[in-house]
This record gives C-alpha cells, sequence and structure tokens, in this order.
C-alpha cells in the first residue's frame, strides 16, 4: 500500500470511529493543564487524575505555586514518578509563567519551552490541547503506533516521527491525530502484545500485514 493511500485510510477511520478525541488527563484551564502533563511524564494519567484535585485546591493558580517551596509540592505529589525533579520544575514553571508571561500561558512552541519542565513534546501537547494548533507531540505510543501502521519509516528519534507526521497529515487533523495515536497505542497497539484482533485497522497496518506473511511462511 502506497503511504499516501495508508495515511487516507488511516485517518478516515479515525474520523469515524473517533471524531473527537480528548485527553485523558483532566483539568478546567490551561494552568491546570501544563501541571498534568509536567506530572504525566512516565507516569500514567491515572495516576496524575489521582494527585491533581488536592494539587489544585492547595495551588489553585500559578501565583499560589509559585510561592510554594518544592519541598511542600513534593508531599502532594510523591506517588508519582520522579517526585523531586516533577517538584523543583512545577515551582520553576509556576515562577516563570507568573514573573515573565503574567500568568497566562503561551501559544508559542518556543515559549513553551521556557517554562521548567516543558520539553518539546509536552510544549506541543498544550499548544494542541490549549490553543488548537497542529502541532505533534510524539511520546512512546506515537512512535510505537506510528511506525507500526508504516506511518513513518526509519523514524529514530521522536522529532524524526513527528516531522514525518506532520508533513503528511493534514493541518486541520494534526491537533486530533495525536491523540488518536496516543490512545491506540494505549488500549490497542499495546508495546509487548499488541491486539491485532481488536484492532480496526489491521488491514492497513505494516506491521500486521508483515506478521502474516511470516506467520504463512513458518
Amino acid at each position: 500500500m502506497r503511504k499516501e493511500e495508508r495515511y487516507k485510510r488511516v485517518l478516515e477511520y479515525f474520523q469515524k470511529e473517533q471524531p473527537a478525541p480528548e485527553t485523558e488527563l483532566l483539568y478546567t484551564s490551561p494552568y491546570q493543564l501544563v501541571v498534568a502533563v509536567i506530572l504525566s511524564a512516565q507516569c500514567t494519567d491515572k495516576r496524575v487524575n489521582l494527585i491533581t484535585p488536592s494539587f489544585f485546591e492547595r495551588f489553585p493558580d500559578a501565583y499560589a505555586l509559585a510561592e510554594a517551596g518544592a519541598e511542600e509540592v513534593f508531599e502532594i505529589i510523591k506517588s508519582c514518578s520522579y517526585p523531586n525533579n516533577k517538584s523543583r520544575h512545577l515551582v520553576g514553571m509556576a515562577r516563570t509563567l507568573t514573573g515573565e508571561f503574567g500568568g497566562e500561558v503561551p501559544a508559542d512552541i518556543e515559549l513553551l519551552q521556557k517554562l521548567p519542565g516543558v520539553g518539546r513534546k509536552t510544549a506541543n501537547v498544550l499548544a494542541s490541547v490549549i490553543h488548537n494548533m497542529p502541532a505533534m507531540a510524539v511520546d512512546t505510543h506515537v512512535h510505537r503506533v506510528s511506525a507500526r501502521l508504516g506511518l513513518t519509516r526509519n523514524a529514530r528519534t521522536p522529532l524524526q516521527t513527528e516531522m514525518q507526521l506532520v508533513k503528511n497529515i493534514p493541518v486541520g487533523l494534526v491537533s486530533r491525530a495525536h491523540h488518536w495515536l496516543i490512545l491506540h497505542g494505549r488500549y490497542i497497539c499495546t508495546a509487548r502484545k499488541p491486539k491485532c484482533g481488536e484492532c480496526g485497522i489491521r488491514e492497513f497496518c505494516r506491521y500486521y500485514n508483515e506478521k502474516q506473511k511470516s506467520d504463512l511462511k513458518a
């Protein structure tokens, strides 16, 4: 199957089956999403959603968090992964957000990366979800699923995956495609045992078709 056809078929499937995909992180403001995304690094959304209610009760906005110490933040988030680093990042993020951006989360990818704890992937998530920009955040799910499906070729880094996806996905679908690929990787195209039998796009999947050919030869 040609690359253009594969992209077309995969995107058509997701548009039909999941027309309005959303992040599974719970938030009610841009500030809350920044906090949640920083906490979600190498941590499940489920765990983050257990932590954030008490966090936001104590620190309802960036100004309250900017006044906190890392030790106080640590006590609230210690059940997540890497709480020491994340505590420092969260306080630093709040101080930068209030000190340089007036408490408003910027839309620019480069400006977002000035916030402690916000790298390119996180910046793309924020730009996509908050500002509906055509930004493609590449985590392990997106990287894996894109390669298996055949949407990317020889993409060794998240940035290479991002560039190939953005080049081939229509601008108006990029922000939704980010969620489609993550959710597909989280629940169907899992790392160790992909659930190909439950997959609605296996017909277009390079990994599945190559596996079928290999099984026939065995």
